[in-house]
C-alpha cells in the first residue's frame, strides 16, 4: 500500500481508499449508464419505441457526456475535483432515480442528457488525481482498479438488472440503481473531507492552457484510438442484451448470464492486467511499448470476437466470443487513460483526458444511432455487427502505426 503513494502528498492509506473509492464510482457509472440496454427488452415495447428511436434516446446520454468532458477536464487542473466528483456522482444518481418514471421518449432524452452532465466528471477526475499521486510504477494498478470496474459495472448491473427485470419489471432498475449510487457520496465525504482544502487539494497552480493541449496532435490521436475502442464497448453493453433475446431467443435469465459473464471476465482481467504491466514496467521494461503493445492486441482481439458473436451458434459459442471480448476490453481499458496520463503529466492530465474522452464518446453518439438505423432499413443485426468488428480492427492498425511514441509532451 505504501508504494502506491511514494511521492504523494497524502497518507498511503488515504490515497488507497480514495483508489478504491474511484474504481466504485466507475463501476456505478457504468451500473446506471448500462441500466437502459438491460431494460431494453422490456422499456422498447412499453414505450413503443422503434429501434431508431431506442437507439437515439441511448445517443442522447453521449450529447452532453462527450463535449463535456473536455469543459469538465478543464476544471479539474482549475478548482477542487473533490468536490467535482460528489456534484456529478449526486446529478447522474438523480437522473437515474427519475428514468423509472419516464412514460415517453421526450422525458427518457432529457433524463440520458442529463445523466451524461454528471457522468462527465468520472473519467477525467480520476486521471487528474492518479497523475498528481500515483507514481509510474503503481500506475497500472490504479488504472486496473478503473478498468476492473468499468467491466464490473456492466457485470454487477447486467446481473442485478436481469434479476430485477424478471422479477418486478424495468422501472425498479432505475430506482433501486440511482439509490444505491446514492449511498456513494456517504464514504466519499469522510475520504476526501481533508482534501477539500486549498493546501492538499490536486494541485491547479500553473495549468496547461487548453488551447496549448488542442495544439498537440498526440491527443488527437488518441481520441481517435479511444473513440475505436469505445465504439465496440458500447455496442455490446446498449444492443447486446436486446440482441440475445429479441434476434436470438435466448430468456432473459440466459441473457443475463452471457452478458455477465463477458464484463465478469474483463473486470477479472484488468486487475492482471494492471498487474502484469506494473511488474514488467517494475522490471525494468519500457512502459511506453508495454502499454502500446496491450492495446493492439486488445483492438485486434477484440474484431475477432465481436465478429464471432453474430455467427456463433447456441449458448456456449456466444459465450466463448463473449470471453473473448472480455480479454479484449481487459486489455485495452486498463492501458487507454494509463497512456493518456503519460503524455498529459500532471499538470494537464484533467484537460489532456477531458479532451481525449470527448472524441472517443463521439462513439457513443454515432454508434447507437446507426445501429438502429441499420436495423430498422437493413432488417436485421448483420450489417450493424459488421461494422462494429470493423471499427476496432482498424483501431489495431491506427495504435500500430499512427499514434506517436508515447512519452510527455513539452508545454
Amino acid at each position: 500500500m505504501a508504494s502506491i503513494a511514494q511521492g504523494s502528498r497524502i497518507s498511503a492509506a488515504r490515497l488507497h481508499w480514495l483508489v478504491i473509492l474511484i474504481g466504485l464510482s466507475v463501476l456505478l457509472n457504468y451500473v446506471d449508464r448500462g441500466a437502459i440496454g438491460i431494460a431494453a427488452p422490456l422499456m422498447k415495447a412499453e414505450l413503443n419505441l422503434s429501434a431508431t428511436g431506442f437507439g437515439t434516446a441511448v445517443s442522447a446520454f453521449f450529447w452532453v457526456y462527450a463535449p463535456l468532458c473536455l469543459f469538465v477536464g478543464w476544471l479539474c487542473d482549475r478548482f477542487c475535483v473533490y468536490r467535482m466528483f460528489a456534484a456529478g456522482i449526486a446529478l447522474w444518481a438523480v437522473a437515474t432515480l427519475l428514468t423509472g418514471f419516464v412514460h415517453g421518449i421526450v422525458a427518457l432524452i432529457v433524463l440520458r442528457l442529463i445523466l451524461g452532465l454528471g457522468e462527465s466528471i468520472a473519467f477525467p477526475g480520476s486521471s487528474k488525481i492518479f497523475a498528481a499521486e500515483v507514481p509510474a510504477a503503481r500506475r497500472g494498478y490504479a488504472n486496473a482498479m478503473v478498468a476492473a470496474a468499468l467491466a464490473f459495472g456492466p457485470a454487477v448491473g447486467t446481473f442485478s438488472g436481469g434479476l430485477i427485470l424478471a422479477e418486478l419489471g424495468w422501472r425498479p432498475i432505475f430506482w433501486i440503481f440511482g439509490a444505491v449510487t446514492l449511498i456513494w457520496l456517504v464514504p466519499w465525504h469522510y475520504v476526501a473531507a481533508p482534501l477539500r482544502t486549498q493546501s492538499v487539494s490536486v494541485p491547479v497552480a500553473d495549468p496547461v492552457p487548453l488551447k496549448t493541449i488542442m495544439r498537440v496532435p498526440a491527443v488527437w490521436l488518441m481520441g481517435v484510438g479511444h473513440f475505436c475502442t469505445n465504439y465496440g464497448f458500447y455496442f455490446l453493453l446498449t444492443w447486446l442484451p436486446l440482441y440475445l433475446v429479441k434476434s436470438r431467443d435466448f430468456s432473459i435469465t440466459d441473457m443475463t448470464i452471457l452478458t455477465t459473464l463477458g464484463f465478469a471476465v474483463q473486470g477479472v482481467l484488468a486487475l492482471a492486467v494492471g498487474h502484469i504491466s506494473d511488474k514488467l514496467v517494475a522490471g525494468g521494461a519500457d512502459e511506453a511499448r508495454v502499454r502500446r503493445r496491450m492495446m493492439i492486441a486488445g483492438q485486434a482481439l477484440a474484431a475477432v470476437a465481436i465478429g464471432a458473436v453474430f455467427f456463433a451458434d447456441g449458448f456456449a459459442q456466444v459465450g466463448a466470443c463473449l470471453v473473448l471480448a472480455g480479454i479484449a476490453s481487459a486489455l485495452t481499458s486498463t492501458n487507454l487513460f494509463a497512456i493518456g496520463q503519460m503524455f498529459a503529466g500532471p499538470r494537464s492530465a484533467g484537460v489532456w483526458i477531458g479532451l481525449q474522452n470527448a472524441v472517443g464518446n463521439a462513439a457513443g453518439i454515432i454508434g447507437p444511432v446507426l445501429t438502429g438505423v441499420m436495423i430498422d432499413r437493413l432488417g436485421g443485426y448483420g450489417w450493424a455487427f459488421a461494422l462494429t468488428a470493423l471499427v476496432p480492427a482498424l483501431g489495431a492498425l491506427w495504435w500500430w502505426k499512427v499514434v506517436p511514441p508515447i512519452r510527455q509532451f513539452e508545454s
